[in-house]
Parts: C-alpha cells; sequence; structure tokens
C-alpha cells in the first residue's frame, strides 16, 4: 500500500506542476503586447488590447483559456472588450507592479485584483472584486477599490498558503520597513495584515518606491529591488504557515534596481538595473549558496525592466519601448553558463515596455 501511495505521489507532482504552469500560459503587457506558451514555446499574441507602461496582470482558467487582463487601471474580458465597470481601478499604469490577480479560494468565478498606486501616492493598496458569471458570463466589477492600506511601495507579490487552498498578498508600507501580508481565504479578503519588519526602510522621495517584489518558485524566499536612490536587492525568508517575512540579506548598490526573479531551481536570483536615469542596463545575477555577483550581460536597449519565469523554464526580460524581450535560456546554470540573449524574442511588431504582467507564483 505504501509503494502504491509513493507511486501515486510521484506521478501527480508533474501533473501539479503543468497545472501551474498553464495558469500562465496567456501573457499580455506592454503597447498591447502578447505571448502564449500553449504549444510549450512562446508564440506572439496581437491580439491585445491593453497599453501599459509598467504593471499588468492577466487570469486563465485550468485550460489555459484567457479569461481577463488588465494594468491595475482598467480590466479587458476575454473577447478584449473593457468590462461595463471596468474602468477606474485605483492602480497606475506606471506602477512597477500596479496589478495582481487572486482567485476566490471558495468561488471559481470570482476574483480579486489587488492594486498598487505609484510611487508611495495616497491610493495605497486597494483591491476590487470580478464575477465572471455577469454580463453574460464575460465578467464584470460589482465591488472596486476597497482600501486596505495606504501608502504603499510599488511591490506586489502573492503565493499559495502552506495548507495548499488559501493565497498570501505582500505589499510593503511606505515611509516604513514593515512587509504587509495579507491573507485571502474562501470567505475573503482578511483586512488585517500580518506586519513584518524587516529589512530597509522605504522612505524619501516617491521614486524610492519603485521595483519588483517576487517569491521564489518554491514560494520560501521573497526578493525585492530597491530603486533610486537605496539601489540594491535585498532576499528574505518567507514562511508560507505565518505569513511572516524574515531573514533579510542584500546586495548592492546596482544603480536604479528595478527588476528580480528567481531560477527554476532557487539557486539563483536575477535583478535588472539601469544606471542612473537610465544608459547603462545590465542584468545580474545573484549566487544565493555562495553570495557570489557577476554581470550576465548588458543591453543594447537603454532600460531593461520586469523580469519573469516562463513556463518554458527561461527568464524574460522587459526591454523599454522595444519589439524584443531579452531571455535567459539556461538560468539554474552560475555565470555566462546561464546564456542571456539581449534580443531573445521577437513580439511580431509589438513592443514591450517595463512591465511583465504579475502572477501567483
Amino acid at each position: 500500500m505504501k509503494r502504491l501511495f509513493f507511486l501515486c505521489a510521484v506521478l501527480w507532482l508533474p501533473l501539479v506542476a503543468a497545472v501551474a504552469q498553464v495558469n500562465q500560459s496567456i501573457w499580455y503587457f506592454g503597447n498591447q503586447a502578447g505571448l502564449s506558451f500553449a504549444g510549450g514555446q512562446p508564440t506572439p499574441l496581437l491580439d491585445g488590447k491593453m497599453n501599459t507602461y509598467e504593471g499588468c496582470a492577466v487570469a486563465t482558467n485550468a485550460q489555459g483559456q484567457l479569461l481577463f487582463y488588465t494594468n491595475g487601471v482598467n480590466v479587458w474580458n476575454r473577447e478584449h472588450r473593457l468590462m461595463p465597470n471596468g474602468r477606474r481601478l485605483m492602480g497606475d499604469a506606471s506602477s512597477a507592479q500596479s496589478a495582481l490577480i487572486v482567485p476566490d479560494p471558495g468561488s471559481a468565478n470570482v476574483f480579486y485584483i489587488f492594486t498598487t498606486d505609484l510611487q508611495g501616492h495616497g491610493n495605497g493598496l486597494r483591491y476590487s472584486v470580478v464575477d465572471l458569471t455577469r454580463d453574460n458570463g464575460l465578467g464584470d466589477v460589482p465591488r472596486a477599490n476597497l482600501l486596505l492600506i495606504t501608502p504603499v511601495a510599488e511591490k506586489l507579490a502573492a503565493v499559495p498558503h502552506a495548507n495548499g487552498r488559501d493565497v498570501w498578498v505582500v505589499a510593503h508600507r511606505w515611509n516604513s520597513n514593515a512587509f504587509v501580508t495579507y491573507r485571502v481565504t474562501a470567505e475573503g479578503v482578511d483586512a488585517t495584515p500580518i506586519l513584518s519588519n524587516v529589512g530597509s526602510m522605504y522612505a524619501g522621495p516617491g521614486r524610492n518606491a519603485i521595483g519588483c517584489l517576487k517569491f521564489s518558485p518554491d514560494g520560501t524566499q521573497l526578493a525585492t529591488a530597491i530603486w533610486r536612490e537605496t539601489n540594491k536587492f535585498e532576499v528574505f525568508s518567507f514562511d508560507r504557515n505565518t505569513g511572516l517575512v524574515s531573514n533579510p540579506r542584500q546586495f548592492g548598490p546596482y544603480e536604479e534596481a528595478y527588476g528580480v526573479e528567481f531560477s527554476p531551481d532557487g539557486s539563483k536570483l536575477y535583478g535588472t538595473s539601469n544606471g542612473v536615469g537610465g544608459g547603462d542596463a545590465q542584468i545580474w545575477q545573484f549566487d544565493l549558496r555562495t553570495g557570489q555577483a557577476v554581470s550576465i550581460g548588458k543591453s543594447a536597449n537603454r532600460k531593461v525592466g520586469s523580469m519573469l519565469l516562463g513556463p518554458d523554464g527561461r527568464i524574460y526580460i522587459a526591454r523599454e519601448d522595444n519589439p524584443y524581450l531579452g531571455v535567459i535560456q539556461n538560468p539554474n546554470a552560475a555565470g555566462q553558463a546561464c546564456q542571456y540573449v539581449d534580443e531573445g524574442l521577437h513580439l511580431a511588431g509589438r513592443r514591450s515596455r517595463l512591465g511583465l504582467p504579475n502572477f501567483i507564483r
């Protein structure tokens, strides 16, 4: 019996991974750019209607079919039309992570869109409710802009709870060193945050709020990029049982640090930086076991932005106002062996900006 259970568990693990990947198989971002990973390799999509300078998020079902997408301000349904009440969400298309979509653990038809304002402005962290049973099954937004906390930085990430049902949503207070963690359950969004006072103070000029937040694939690590004037990357431990952030490590200075992403095996952290005002766009690799940092490539583009691990195991990098994404071909490998290609993926005439979609890790 034990052998049968072990065999079932082994067979089940690849299935779980496949389901997790297909939920991220459609991307919309930048200037009406898009990608589909439905066939394994990324194929450009030309039907997107969204124009966003930075943040965005996409929702698909378990079969990888598009449900809706957003830049934190407007919400488009699967037919690429604005939802009837899908306007004037209080995120900002120039917030690094302006939007994040979390499914309601108690309903297949309800989703929450979390939004962040830009540069620590007063709209703060809010959430809106999408109900896919409305508008003849295309979806609508019956409740919008419910305030959780203000002000916050432009950072927003989510990961499944250790119980496999609930979801943790993490942001960062402005004028504070506190991460704020919210739990999403079948009963809704718990509006009382779990506070973790750890790491750098986020304060000063509003531009210090710029930069991305990202979980490792296994959800046990959390990394952040802090833009000017702090100019560094930080890595923390995350407890998926309690929602607490701890054990800070930092790498810096790296001028205008912006994007972060982990390798599939969690051993490497990658980050983008641009130099003050742009013009020195570089991609960095940090070995989290040895602490070694190395530049694995420079971009011919003036600025690089968000990074995103694709369903194919490669890391994609937004290049500002460019028809190509950068690609890290083998992100588990150390140093130059990870193979960064600056013009790695053509977007078939569409252009990226600084953002890529934000997904639950």
